[in-house]
């Protein structure tokens, strides 16, 4: 996978992943997963990950995940 210098200073800050071509990947997954290209199940499949795990990595980098339409997620945070 080829990247942009931006992109590869990004995945070489990224605080998890030893392996460059594994944060380049996670990188690639994070954007697919973001455009809703691939499911959570696909993503995990392709970093070799549970998808426990992935959602967990999520939630240490910050990164906020989900299917659900801005409308619908304003609704179930509405319902805790």
């Amino acid at each position: 996978m080829v990247l942009t210098t931006d992109l590869q200073e990004i995945a070489t800050a990224l605080p998890i992943f030893s392996d460059p071509e594994q944060k380049e990947r996670f990188l690639f997954i994070l954007g697919a997963l973001s455009a809703r290209v691939i499911s959570l199940r696909k993503a995990a499949e392709v970093m070799n990950l549970e998808q426990g795990f992935l959602i967990q990595i999520h939630d240490l980098l910050g990164i906020e995940f989900s299917y659900l339409a801005e409308e619908d997620i304003e609704l179930e945070r509405a319902k805790i």
